[in-house]
């Protein structure tokens, strides 16, 4: 199950509950960045359940994402994990080949899902934090996606998490993260269009309040993200990463975005 500190509840299949031997992603190979925790140990999770055998990339999370590797081989399927910083070009581009190469020499699904969230007064934000927001946030995700892009053959999956404030900013101090993650809406399309030819998909999740380690649904503010919800509820990392594996197996649907945010921006 899913709890406030972020463990894994790998939630129901994806393919309404076929056999082992029929699971929707029996053979594929998965790359999770920031796969430690939260909605990225979910998902690593939930491919694993659905038949992939999945790498996750940390950078401090090392005992987090050794827990999710062995939970993915408790599931019969392989699994590693990488200490890759995806604020680091090199270490943002090299993961994927070094996912490939640790789990037979093939990448089909990438879920881009390291990010950082700063909030603050906009006037208060200094030059370093932009730049190491955009690092991770923006140009981490167009590398891995570029050498991904560059592995992958046709049925490529490229899923990438963004967030609600894409959509709705409910208060000040979101510009800068809410700008980073904006930029992954037009990274997406971009790419679906490029890719579209070779049949590589590609989406972005938006993520409303969801219940982990870094934002808790019993956290000093979580009576306040939780009413500007239609559902009046946070929502649980398995549920974002049961999106996630619905577009790692969609075969006509890309160059969208996704909401699984309670109805946060409706």
């Amino acid at each position: 199950m899913t709890t406030s500190n972020g463990t894994v509840n790998d939630g129901p299949p994806v393919n309404g509950g076929r056999s082992n031997g029929d699971r929707p992603l029996d053979g594929k190979v998965a790359l999770v960045t920031g796969g430690s925790r939260g909605i990225g140990a979910a998902t690593a999770m939930r491919l694993a359940r659905d038949g992939a055998d999945v790498a996750v990339t940390y950078v401090r999370g090392r005992e987090g994402a050794e827990e999710v590797v062995r939970a993915v081989e408790a599931l019969g399927r392989r699994g590693v994990a990488l200490r890759a910083d995806s604020g680091d070009p090199e270490e943002a581009a090299g993961a994927v080949g070094r996912a490939a190469e640790a789990l037979g020499g093939r990448l089909d699904v990438l879920v881009n899902n390291a990010g950082v969230g700063v909030l603050g007064p906009l006037e208060s934000v200094p030059l370093a934090e932009v730049d190491r927001v955009l690092a991770v946030n923006v140009r981490g995700v167009f590398l891995a996606s570029q050498a991904a892009a560059a592995r992958m053959g046709s049925g490529g999956r490229i899923i990438t998490v963004g967030t609600c404030m894409t959509q709705r900013v409910p208060g000040p101090g979101g510009t800068l993260y809410a700008m980073s993650k904006s930029a992954l809406v037009g990274l997406t399309k971009a790419l679906a269009r490029e890719l579209g030819g070779r049949g590589i998909t590609a989406n972005v999740v938006h993520p409303g309040p969801t219940d982990t380690d870094m934002n808790p649904a019993g956290g000093p503010y979580a009576a306040g993200q939780a009413e500007m919800t239609a559902l009046g509820r946070f929502g649980t990392a398995a549920e974002v990463a049961s999106m996630v594996a619905y577009l790692a197996g969609a075969e006509y649907v890309t160059g969208a975005e996704f909401s699984v945010d309670g109805g946060h921006a409706a």
